[in-house]
């Protein structure tokens, strides 16, 4: 059994390692047959690629943040309990294992592209750590809820990615329809789980700060 102390030193292992340290992936980075005979990007589609797959890279940074967030407050005891909710959060680090995949997928493939992580990635941590956390304090059906809304605007936003990435990266393209699928999966389970519906300001809400760090990490 985890303690409330080992939670949160393995929170704190976890943002170091996320952030000051390469991703190693327990998956092959999944690949399209088309890519042994890929043609080399022009400067433009380069550009493009490396900004939509930086902020790919900030959402798994983020990813990191938000399950550790929770993993943690699912741990902590709550309500008169003498111990938290171990199974939920064993779910919870299942889940942000995965998202290592996607975190060291998407850092490699900036590295191939010549472009660099967002400078920023700190903060987006940070923001994402808190939000985490307060959604796991609020109770197990709202954190498992909040999974289910973040990881289905993910899903669309990677979907738009899949739109806006040149026809002709096919290891970009690669990585995004894995991690889309990956992102769907974690939501059904986190339903069946037992998430509640979050309300639609709430949703609202987390549109609107995803929708602040995807558009800065284009450019920074």
């Amino acid at each position: 059994m985890t303690t409330a102390t080992d939670a949160l030193l393995n929170a704190a292992d976890s943002a170091l390692r996320t952030l000051f340290v390469a991703p190693r992936a327990s998956r092959e980075c999944p690949t399209l047959p088309e890519r042994a005979s890929d043609p080399e990007l022009g400067d433009d589609e380069r550009r493009l690629s490396g900004a939509l797959m930086r902020v790919n890279h900030v959402g798994e940074v983020c990813a990191q943040a938000l399950y550790t967030a929770q993993a943690l407050a699912a741990r902590w005891p709550r309500g008169g309990h003498s111990q938290g909710n171990e199974a939920l959060a064993q779910q919870l680090e299942a889940a942000g294992r995965e998202e290592t995949d996607h975190l060291a997928w998407t850092q490699a493939r900036l590295e191939e592209l010549g472009a660099r992580p967002s400078l920023l990635n700190p903060l987006w941590y940070a923001g994402a750590f808190g939000l985490g956390l307060l959604a796991g304090r609020v109770g197990p059906g709202v954190s498992l809820g909040f999974v289910v809304e973040t990881e289905r605007q993910v899903e669309a936003h990677l979907a738009s990615h899949m739109d806006r990435l040149p026809s002709r990266d096919h290891a970009s393209r690669a990585i995004v329809a894995q991690m889309k699928d990956d992102e769907a999966r974690h939501a059904r389970e986190a339903q069946q789980a037992g998430a509640v519906e979050l309300p639609t300001p709430v949703k609202g809400l987390m549109r609107a700060a995803a929708k602040v760090m995807t558009t800065v990490a284009h450019r920074i």
